[in-house]
């Protein structure tokens, strides 16, 4: 199944310091045809792993003796020669200040252990293909804690960092703020999904921005959308 990379099948560390957690992870993945190129049971041996077989996706636990997944992500990514590596994290804690420091590090998701296999499989063909997801409920926290956030400390300069967006980039990224897919976007703004891709693509590019994640926390800490504010208001869970 050509899912990597280069076109050859998609490939994964799993790092978690239970082994019953990887060995039913990889019994999952290789059931799917998605090749387990390394397990690890420490943040340090996962940045070696990833440095040793250059992974497509990176399954990570947060807690881990040592070395956590929060700072073996932040190394794994800051890594020069990263690439389009994508790093999901894992976890039983669903908890606001792990969100955040796995987003800050470069997670392009965040997903509950009790994932059902398929969801599981379906995330990391997501992140894969250059999408980043959430889970439903870690969703419904990033948008409260936006809401807390403006309470608290409206922004004095509502639009900082996105004044190298055309009009057009800036409408794009505030209904993907929403959540809306591309197929969504395209409907939406009556544009082919090939240049909603490609507008997705720029506004990454002069954000300096890895993926959608990321590029909904700006457009929430920038000012460009309010929880319960333009577009549709809120982030749908998916």
């Amino acid at each position: 199944m050509a899912d990597g990379v280069n076109g050859d099948r998609l490939r994964a560390v799993i790092a978690d310091d239970q082994a019953l957690v990887r060995t039913g992870f990889g019994m999952i993945l290789t059931a799917d045809g998605i090749e387990v190129t390394a397990e690890a049971a420490d943040g340090a041996e996962a940045v070696a792993a990833v440095r040793r077989t250059r992974p497509d996706v990176v399954l990570m636990d947060i807690r881990m003796p040592g070395m956590d997944g929060i700072e073996a992500t932040r190394r794994i990514l800051a890594d020069d020669t990263a690439g389009e590596i994508r790093v999901i994290i894992l976890t039983t804690y669903d908890l606001d200040h792990y969100v955040y420091a796995a987003l800050t590090a470069g997670a392009s998701g965040f997903l509950l252990k009790d994932v059902t296999p398929e969801h599981l499989v379906a995330a990391i063909r997501l992140v894969r293909s250059g999408d980043a997801l959430l889970a439903p409920t870690i969703t419904r926290r990033l948008i409260e804690r936006f809401a807390r956030r403006e309470e608290a400390a409206p922004s004095a300069d509502p639009h900082r960092d996105l004044s190298g967006l055309t009009p057009r980039e800036l409408e794009v990224l505030r209904l993907l703020a929403t959540g809306l897919s591309n197929a969504e976007l395209a409907e939406r703004l009556f544009l082919s999904p090939t240049t909603v891709k490609t507008h997705i693509g720029r506004i990454l590019s002069k954000l300096d921005l890895r993926d959608r994640v990321q590029a909904v926390v700006l457009a929430y800490e920038s000012g460009l959308i309010t929880p319960g504010g333009t577009a549709d208001g809120a982030l749908r869970d998916s």
